[in-house]
């Protein structure tokens, strides 16, 4: 659960501080106070996308930061996909207690009637399980739009960010009743209800897979004429690298070549030269081996003497013998040397040729030797086309089956599946007020794609003796609330790895006060197995908080910046007396009312 959300220079908020209780957290207050900026703060944290104005005038930068804890299967699940990030051990141990909502300076509700059923929710004593842990999420928005996503304060992705934050957190927004509206939606929300995103995901990649075969296909069969000119030039291509008879590394020892024989005429009297110093003496010239010789028979005689001369001697010696394997050296470098003009010219065109196809197909032999076995594969791909294009036929043709029956599988257990939503749905219904009402999934089959062979939609018949119709075009505004509230009552308590904490944003949009209270009491429900938050602007709803925190706007230095305060027992009536449009007495004794009815009416819950 979301146990304290810290929020700095965040659109009209300077700087706030809220703790969360574990049961029902409500957040009231008048229109533009702020609340919906809360939750705004909250979706940001969670991954969602950042602009520059969400900075506070003036400010450089915004910072966002929340602490969840959570209890034992759920760290296994954060634990796990840190983990696949690389981020291994960043999900903390963790002693955790109730949470008690504050506005940051220490003020904590008192023992109301109202914090005392937190006391007694469902949730609590989960939350103050000693094997509960807990994780940091963290963003950061400057003012030229860069953001800074972290988790435990290590930086992370935003993407990494947003997969994080899925499973500690819903976000219910106002807005969000309206994807009910967008039929593509339905088959989503169904899946997800089944836990079915796992099996939809293998046939997703098979259909990636048949996209890609198809696509090849039709490459094949697309444009002959284009493959025609493709084809000779291909042949040309191949063909004149073929003939090349290239070879790796025969670019230099050509030029190695070239180099003697265009210069073997000054090669052959340097070898001359040098071999005559050290090896041919002559009337008026000792070679260099003789004058050694020389020198060897005199440092013989001073050995004889001086027994330092014995090591100069043998150095001499050594040094003779390497004198002596130069000229022999030199004697078979003059040997190879060739004068050959034919030869010469033979090397030229040579290097010219290779020049000429480096120019065309690459800057070096071996990359035109990469390039040409490269075109000789696409030429025999496109040579056997036919066998090709019915190779990949027989695959599509096995794939389109595999698809198939795996999306037949899929299609099994969602109608099992929507068979046991519409019975959750349908008595959630009558529990919010909408008795009789009928909800149904409607299929449809349809060529296989990403989702399957399924076409969902949702069905509704609000009222007793009504056909099921669409429900894109009958549901009124209050009754899509209600449904997504009824939805999203069994999808968190039946549907499969819902996360710890959910949150409403006026759910109660277009919803009466006769209704309030029976919502208030749905979402109190949620508490046995959910954290809740929510924004509302009915009093019959607010009675049921665990907590009651209040958002108001708060003018300092000239500025007005957004405030939240934990409201005591006597302020939290003064509060329901305020949203009942009553004051005095009178409205202290309504508000005093609703909060006893919520009392009971959440022993009923319990006692079930």
């Amino acid at each position: 659960m979301l146990t304290e959300l810290r929020v700095r220079d965040f659109a009209i908020i300077d700087a706030l501080n809220v703790e969360f209780t574990d049961g029902l957290n409500v957040l009231t207050g008048e229109t533009g106070a702020g609340k919906s900026i809360i939750v705004d703060s909250i979706a940001l944290l969670l991954g969602d996308k950042a602009e520059a104005n969400m900075v506070r005038s003036g400010s450089e930068r915004a910072v966002i930061e929340g602490t969840f804890s959570f209890d034992h299967n759920k760290f296994v699940e954060v634990s796990a996909l840190l983990k696949e990030h690389g981020l291994d051990n960043e999900v903390e141990p963790a002693t955790t207690s109730v949470a008690t909502a504050t506005n940051g300076n220490g003020a904590h509700p008192p023992s109301s009637s109202a914090a005392s059923s937190a006391a007694s929710s469902p949730a609590s004593s989960a939350a103050s399980s000693p094997a509960a842990s807990e994780v940091t999420l963290s963003r950061e928005v400057r003012n030229n739009g860069r953001t800074i996503c972290r988790v435990n304060g290590r930086s992370v992705s935003q993407q990494i960010l947003r997969e994080v934050g899925e499973l500690l957190v819903d976000v219910h927004g106002q807005s969000e009743h309206l994807s009910l509206l967008r039929v593509r939606e339905h088959i989503n929300l169904l899946d997800r209800f089944a836990g079915l995103w796992d099996v939809r995901a293998k046939v997703a990649e098979k259909m990636t897979g048949l996209r890609a075969i198809r696509k090849q296909i039709d490459d094949i069969q697309r444009n002959e004429r284009e493959r025609a000119r493709r084809l000779d030039m291909l042949k040309f291509q191949v063909e004149e690298i073929r003939t090349a008879k290239l070879k790796a590394g025969e670019e230099q020892l050509l030029s190695d070549e070239h180099t003697r024989l265009a210069n073997a005429e000054a090669l052959a009297t340097y070898a001359d030269e040098a071999h005559g110093v050290l090896y041919e003496s002559t009337r008026n010239h000792s070679a260099a081996l003789d004058q050694i010789a020389q020198a060897l028979r005199a440092l013989a005689q001073l050995a004889r003497f001086e027994k330092q001369f014995e090591e100069y001697h043998k150095q001499l010696t050594e040094a003779n013998t390497i004198v002596e394997e130069v000229a022999r050296s030199i004697v078979d470098y003059r040997h190879s040397i060739e004068f050959n003009p034919r030869r010469l010219e033979q090397v030229e065109s040579r290097l010219e040729s290779l020049k000429k196809l480096k120019r065309k197909y690459g800057e070096t032999i071996e990359v035109v030797i990469a390039f040409g076995e490269a075109a000789e594969r696409e030429l025999d791909q496109i040579e056997h086309g036919a066998e090709h294009l019915e190779d990949l036929q027989k695959q599509e043709v096995m794939l389109l089956k595999e698809i198939n029956k795996m999306a037949g599988e899929l299609s099994k257990k969602r109608k099992t599946a929507a068979e046991v939503l519409a019975k959750g749905v349908e008595k959630e219904l009558q529990d919010l007020r909408m008795s009789g009402a009928k909800f149904d999934v409607h299929f449809d089959p349809q060529e296989p794609d990403s989702t399957g062979i399924d076409r969902v939609e949702f069905l509704i018949a609000p009222n007793l003796g009504e056909g099921l119709k669409p429900l894109v075009k009958v549901a009124s505004g209050g009754e899509t609330a209600r449904l997504m509230l009824a939805l999203k009552a069994v999808l968190s308590r039946e549907g499969t790895h819902a996360p710890p904490t959910l949150i409403f944003d006026e759910i109660d949009t277009g919803i009466g006060g006769r209704v309030g209270g029976t919502v208030g009491q749905k979402l109190w429900g949620l508490t046995h197995t959910h954290q809740v938050l929510c924004i509302t602007h009915l009093p019959q709803l607010a009675a049921f908080g665990d907590a009651h925190l209040k958002v108001e706007k708060v003018l300092s230095d000239g500025r007005t910046t957004t405030a939240v305060r934990a409201l005591s027992k006597k302020t939290r009536v003064d509060e329901l007396a305020q949203m009942l449009g009553t004051t005095g007495k009178t409205g202290a004794q309504g508000a005093e009312q609703l909060l006893r009815e919520a009392d009971e009416a959440k022993k009923v819950v319990t006692v079930k």
